[in-house]
């Protein structure tokens, strides 16, 4: 820690420093016997307290001036650190007695120590102290072990560099003082710390770098060799269980490196003839954990021959002086020649690990395990018999080992599996009370294993699994419930085979144990198999009376009828699923979500149309009576459900619809217009929907009126109008409520129309105003944005039709049609002509010879001016002809001037359409005798015998 800042306020003056120093001494001294007195359990004052205190004194005395230190300060200083240092060590020995878990008093105490070794470095190097410089670092470098230890590295890296610098110095300015073991064992000390903190703050470069340095800090001393060849060893196994931050591993060099090393160490103990000393021992063993974890490694990457060669060398003579190997050799052994392909030595490898009583029962499963899943199922019998003999002892160890292999999965490990549990050895092992626990252990052991077979599907050996996982349930009163589950899973089993009539033998042992829901509905299942619908829902109805029969089960019992294709049984379960619903009764789903089942399973039929509605309008009275959020729920899931049903019964209506089935169509959109209505709407989407709805229901009601030939009701006719009436009341809001596109609009005006058009037809059974009222109607319509040409033709045909036809109407809606279809861009002439004859045949029907004659006038004036072809030319031929045999008429009643006036009207047509040429030069000739008769004062018969030439 940098200790070099100046304080201004104690910048030395001019003058005697004795009194400053003095001072200061004596406050450095006064915090001294202050932690001296410290007690872990009660302090007077914290450590950290007393290490601010004096690095504020230090920072006084470190100040710069231009005498030093004296001798005798230097020496005291050196006292008192050493006293700091004493007081440390002892309350740290007192703190790990009596507060072991304490980390923030390790803390304050490393602090403490910290000011102690900074106390050494202010004071200098006395003259009276030999090595001053190491043994001031030795001070750092034992509080930078501490401040390691503690996690806090920038210090632990300080200090070691502190530490560093000041054995340095010493080297450099007294190389002749360097003469212990100690100091050098602390230079090299200090460079193995510095490159484990390097490490920890992820600087490998310099951990690398500084351990590269240390090998000349050795000096031929075993010890030295062995340290730094631990420090290798540390950093090989540390990148070998994780990838270094660059993604590259160093661990193959780390321990080479350290493997070098003591074979070194080795040779220079032997040179000094301690052949058989403890050095030697030790590197020795130190060699050995390199070679093993240098084994680890190679088969880490694969390399399978260096694997073997670490191996060989473990196992020679001069690498393995100890009598005992360890566990882990022969382990990676069986590996490497695994990964070889050679099986036969892996499996000798195996057998070693097996008869080795000082290898773990663990090590030896995983090796088996790993053994067998290269060699497969087949050789696992022999292996697996060989560890159950190994663990012959007790119940608890063969449990275990089986619990390991199972743990393997796979058919073929399975089916050795039953086979092994099933050998009289080994259930002998779980006979007895003392077993219970383990017995119970291995039965839901071989249950799991046969459960999950039963999920993938393979029947035969999930059966095989129950019945040996049968050997371990005991034959009494208190398990009777056990074997009854273990005979139903096993007919589940037999079911999923096929083996329909062994299924039955075993659901009614299964019941002579322990009669319940669970048997009554695997009968259930049984009858089901066999297709006999009558018994599978009997079956299910006498599940109701079980005395533990739970809902859920008929929900059960729908999924496995759809499962089995047998539809009417799955909609008799939901039928009495159906009829349990009471208010307040805990049931397994929702009613209406046991309605959309019913209604869908039953779709799937044909000619369901009436069944649909029944459940469909059931659905309505329970959502009238129970009220829209306690029938289909809250939230998202409530607004799924009544959509599906709005849009099930509107998809309903429009397919009887198409069949032209129009009384169900009528119902089913009534309803739709019923669910709709109660859905929140944001975008008035679902009140267009319910409109529409109402109004197409109305609809439905007068085409099936017309195909039936039966009026409809009083009643019905009420109710058709509070319909219409309801839609009509929709109907502005729905135009308002958003801005519309071209569809939606033309969506809107088609709505508006249907609705006048229903209430136009619904007017006069209700009024005897009938006539005025209908005009009313149209006129407003007419005067709506939603009103266009053909909906004034389709209503002004709709009027001069029919027993109750209404001329007023008919003449108003075919005017405002032609005008409006006049006003168009492009006028559609074919409109135009049915409009121009419709309003012809009206005139002439009211005998308004005037009115008629304007007609064709106007009918003159649209056909002048256009293209050939542009007008329907029959229809111009009509007009023409029509009103040329008019003048026939007029001159049989001697009325010169009308039969003049006709004559020349249809004329002029002729004169404006293509295919009237052959006509027009003897209808010319015909007016041209005409006047001469009238000149003469006579009028005859030509012009009508012209008219039919």
């Amino acid at each position: 820690m940098k200790i070099s800042e100046l304080s201004p306020d104690l910048r030395q003056t001019p003058g005697d420093p004795q009194p400053i120093l003095q001072h200061l001494l004596e406050d450095i001294e006064s915090s001294v016997k202050e932690a001296e007195s410290l007690h872990p359990d009660n302090p007077s004052s914290s450590p950290a307290t007393l290490a601010g205190r004096l690095r504020r004194s230090l920072s006084r005395l470190s100040v710069p001036s231009s005498l030093p230190l004296p001798e005798p300060t230097k020496l005291h200083l050196w006292k008192l650190s050493y006293r700091l240092w004493n007081a440390c060590v002892d309350l740290s020995n007192a703190a790990e007695l009596l507060l072991p878990d304490a980390p923030r008093l390790k803390a304050e105490l490393a602090e403490l120590r910290h000011v102690a070794a900074d106390i050494l470095f202010v004071a200098g190097m006395p003259l009276g102290v030999p090595s001053a410089a190491f043994k001031s670092a030795s001070f750092f470098h034992k509080t930078g072990l501490i401040w390691h230890e503690l996690g806090r590295f920038d210090l632990a890296a300080e200090c070691f560099e502190r530490a560093t610098e000041l054995a340095s110095t010493a080297q450099v300015e007294g190389a002749p003082q360097i003469v212990g073991e100690d100091e050098r064992r602390l230079l090299l000390d200090l460079n193995l710390s510095r490159a484990r903190t390097a490490w920890e703050v992820a600087d490998r470069n310099l951990a690398i770098a500084l351990l590269n340095r240390s090998k000349n800090l050795i000096f031929g001393s075993p010890s030295g060799f062995r340290a730094l060849a631990e420090q290798y060893l540390l950093f090989g196994k540390l990148d070998l269980s994780r990838k270094s931050s660059e993604g590259r591993s160093d661990a193959s060099k780390f321990l080479t490196e350290a493997l070098d090393l003591c074979e070194k160490g080795i040779a220079v103990a032997r040179g000094r003839g301690t052949g058989g000393g403890g050095d030697t021992l030790e590197l020795e063993g130190l060699k050995q954990r390199c070679l093993r974890f240098l084994a680890a490694e190679r088969l880490q990457v694969e390399d399978y021959d260096g694997v073997m060669k670490c191996v060989r060398a473990l196992r020679s003579g001069s690498a393995a002086p100890l009598a005992t190997e360890h566990p882990s050799v022969r382990y990676v052994a069986m590996k490497a020649w695994l990964g070889a392909g050679r099986l036969q030595e892996a499996e000798m490898e195996l057998m070693g690990m097996m008869a080795n009583k000082e290898v773990p029962e663990a090590a030896c499963v995983s090796a088996a395990e790993a053994y067998l899943s290269v060699a497969g199922p087949d050789a696992a019998r022999a292996v697996l018999l060989g560890l159950a003999g190994r663990c012959h002892a007790s119940s608890v160890s063969a449990l275990r080992v089986v619990r390991r292999v199972a743990e393997g999965g796979g058919r073929g490990r399975s089916r050795v599996l039953a086979e092994l549990t099933a050998d009289e050895r080994v259930v002998a092992l779980f006979q007895g009370s003392v077993a219970s626990k383990e017995r119970s252990a291995m039965h839901a052991l071989l249950w799991n294993c046969g459960a999950e077979l039963f999920r993938s599907k393979d029947y035969e050996l999930s059966s095989e699994m129950f019945e040996k996982s049968m050997l371990y349930v005991p034959r009494d009163e208190e398990h009777r419930s056990r074997r009854s589950n273990c005979f139903r899973v096993l007919s589940l089993c037999h079911l999923g085979l096929g083996q329909i009539d062994r299924a039955q033998e075993f659901i009614e042992q299964a019941e002579k144990l322990e009669p319940n829901i669970n048997s009554a509905f695997l009968k259930y299942k049984i009858y089901l198999q066999k297709k006999d619908e009558k018994e599978a829902i009997s079956q299910m109805q006498a599940m109701v009376n079980c005395m533990d029969f739970n809902p859920e089960f008929l929900t059960l019992c729908t999924h496995e009828a759809i499962a089995c294709q047998m539809l009417p049984v799955a909609t008799a379960a939901l039928t009495v699923l159906l009829s349990l619903y009471s208010p307040g009764k805990k049931m397994p789903m929702p009613e209406v979500s046991v309605l959309r089942n019913l209604i869908s399973l039953v779709q799937r039929n044909p000619d369901t149309e009436p069944e649909i509605l029944k459940y469909t309008q059931y659905a309505r009275a329970r959502m009238d009576d129970l009220g829209v959020e306690c029938f289909f729920g809250k939230g998202a899931v409530g607004s799924r459900e009544l959509n599906w049903l709005a849009g099930i019964s509107w998809n309903m209506g429009q397919k009887t619809g198409k069949e032209k089935n129009y009384e169900l169509c009528a119902k089913f959109f009534e309803l739709a217009s019923a669910f709709y209505g109660t859905i929140a709407d944001e975008d008035s989407g679902n009140q267009t929907i319910s409109c529409k709805s109402l109004i197409i229901s109305v609809g439905a009601m007068l085409n099936a009126e017309e195909q039936k030939k039966v009026p409809l009701s009083d009643s019905d006719v009420k109710m058709a109008m509070e319909m219409l009436n309801r839609a009509g009341k929709i109907l502005p809001l729905i135009s308002s409520s958003v801005k519309e596109s071209r569809e939606q609009e033309a969506e809107n005006s088609n709505l508006c129309f249907l609705h006048t058009y229903s209430t136009y037809q619904l007017i006069n059974r209700l009024s005897d105003d009938a006539r005025s009222q209908q005009l009313q109607l149209v006129k407003s319509f007419a005067a709506s944005k939603a009103c266009t040409p053909h909906h004034l033709l389709q209503l002004g045909l709709t009027a001069c039709c029919g027993e109750r036809h209404n001329p007023e109407v008919a003449e108003f809606t075919f005017n405002a049609c032609l005008s409006g279809l006049l006003a168009s861009p492009s006028p559609d002439y074919s409109s135009v002509s049915i409009v121009i004859r419709k309003l012809v045949c009206l005139a002439a029907s009211r005998g308004n010879d005037d009115g008629t004659y304007d007609v064709y006038r106007q009918a003159y004036q649209i056909i002048l001016g256009l293209k050939e072809g542009e007008y329907p030319i029959e229809e111009g031929k009509w007009l023409a002809m029509t009103a040329w045999n008019k003048s026939g008429l007029a001159i049989r009643m001697r009325q010169a001037a009308n039969a003049r006036k006709w004559m020349k009207l249809g004329l002029d047509l002729a004169r404006h359409l293509k295919g009237m040429e052959n006509y027009i030069s003897g209808m010319e000739e015909c007016l041209a005798n005409f006047e001469k008769l009238c000149c003469n004062g006579g009028v005859g018969g030509s012009g009508e015998a012209s008219s039919r030439s």
